[in-house]
């Protein structure tokens, strides 16, 4: 069992490791403030899009997917298949435009992996749980 588990963490990116460990620490509190970055595109209090998209229960949903709102090609053959989890979202917030290539998204990345951490656990506030 122990053998398994070296084997699974041995086959996660470095970057993909170092934030995922960290998403189980998150702060909300702190993530509130790291979401000022964020606000002038998205909002996470209502289901209205910006520039972006909501983020309201985006954690379980299908990325590229909310109703009304236009996605590039690349977010809508990214989501294909996939949900939105903090996992996700922690590869996808420390660069964005690498991991979809094509994205509409102009923001570079949160280059902290507590930062990271903290938006998540802020932005899964607003997120329904099954």
């Amino acid at each position: 069992m122990k053998m398994k588990t070296i084997v699974v963490a041995a086959a996660i990116p470095a970057m993909f490791a170092s934030t995922a460990a960290h998403a189980l620490d998150g702060d909300a509190a702190a993530g509130e403030t790291v979401f000022r970055k964020c606000m002038a595109c998205h909002n996470v209090e209502n289901d209205k899009a910006k520039v972006g998209p909501t983020l309201q229960n985006v954690i379980g949903r299908q990325p590229g997917t909310v109703d009304g709102f236009r996605y590039s090609k690349a977010m809508q053959a990214f989501g294909a298949g996939k949900v939105w989890n903090e996992e996700l979202l922690a590869t996808y917030l420390a660069n964005p435009r690498e991991v979809v290539k094509g994205t509409k998204m102009v923001f570079p990345g949160l280059k902290k992996d507590q930062e990271i951490a903290d938006v998540i656990a802020y932005v899964n506030q607003f997120s329904k749980t099954p």
